[in-house]
């Protein structure tokens, strides 16, 4: 049986939230199976950078941390919850991925 599987990913975890409740809401109108959204592992970007511009001074750090949030959705593959997944609103900086899978 062929299914869609949905990745998303956001450095905003109400934004990954919302779509995915979206998309469940879509699961739940249409009577397709809906498998998710499963947690993925956040990735977290650390950058450490020196305060002071010169060598000079004290040594003291900035510590900067980026989290990025993935969800992951699979949909048993029905023609009209599809076309009104690829109608959801998509919020600034989110990042969706949909590929057919056997």
């Amino acid at each position: 049986m062929q299914k869609a599987r949905i990745k998303i990913a956001s450095t905003d975890i109400d934004k990954v939230n919302e779509v995915c409740q979206y998309i469940k809401d879509i699961a739940e109108k249409t009577g397709v199976v809906m498998r998710g959204p499963i947690a993925l592992p956040t990735k977290k970007l650390k950058v450490t950078t020196r305060k002071s511009p010169s060598g000079e001074g004290k040594a003291s750090w900035e510590r900067y941390e980026m989290r990025i949030h993935k969800r992951l959705i699979d949909l048993s593959l029905d023609e009209r919850a599809l076309r009104l997944v690829m109608r959801v609103q998509i919020p600034e900086g989110l990042n969706i991925e949909i590929e057919m899978v056997d």
